[in-house]
């Protein structure tokens, strides 16, 4: 919605029909132009329609939002299941390598284009009780760096966000279950705050405009300083 207010012509990619459909109407009911498509950024096929859409769509393909991610479940690394891990790993670091392999080729025929990729600040440190979690979101960082140099002489800039404590519906569900879980992540920032999607999506949104002209190959924080301490 950030992205549409800056003047963007949005694609919504989701594998929540409703949810991505009713996102794109909401950004039309500002008054912007969205369009909706179903894909599962696991499946290579999916991702390669999903960039031939945008293109019939809209001619071309400026920035990309690589931000499909599940949690999974709490466990240790020993505990963690077999489903557990590829289910998390297929998604989150899978996900975003077919993303970025599928996008950077029609960047490359326009001349230009930047991507932004969502780790998280378990991209940086360890998290206990969520090894495959952290270690794809380790792997987004990695796979931003390097494709940000295989392209930096292309035009393209590839950066990465790493997010800290967001109100998102995942962490709803998880304080809703636990009603003093949001006090003791409270605690753990140290600007005594849950951050919020919009204040990610401002970094996005920088991070893909002219303004970011020179920055490739960063993972941005934006974590109320927590992986600071």
């Amino acid at each position: 919605m950030l992205f549409a207010s800056e003047g963007a012509k949005v694609v919504v990619a989701d594998l929540d029909e409703s949810g991505g459909s009713k996102t794109a109407e909401s950004i039309r009911e500002m008054g912007s132009t969205a369009i909706f498509a179903k894909t599962d950024v696991r499946n290579a096929s999916d991702v390669q329609r999903l960039i031939e859409f945008t293109v019939a769509n809209f001619g071309r393909l400026d920035c990309a939002f690589n931000n499909a991610g599940v949690v999974g479940r709490v466990t240790s690394t020993t505990d963690c299941s077999e489903e557990n891990w590829d289910r998390i790993i297929d998604t989150n670091l899978k996900g975003v390598w077919l993303c970025v392999k599928y996008e950077i080729p029609q960047m490359l025929k326009q001349g230009r284009g930047a991507i932004v990729n969502v780790s998280s600040v378990s991209g940086l440190v360890g998290l206990k009780g969520f090894p495959a979690e952290s270690v794809s979101r380790h792997g987004i960082v990695g796979l931003t760096k390097v494709a940000a140099l295989e392209y930096a002489d292309r035009n393209i800039r590839i950066n990465a966000v790493c997010p800290g404590v967001i109100r998102t519906a995942v962490l709803e569900r998880f304080t809703s279950e636990n009603p003093q879980a949001e006090a003791q992540l409270v605690a753990l920032e140290p600007m005594r705050k849950i951050g919020t999607p919009e204040e990610v999506a401002e970094a996005v949104v920088w991070l893909c405009s002219d303004a970011a002209s020179f920055v490739t190959g960063h993972s941005m924080v934006v974590d109320g300083g927590l992986v600071a301490q």
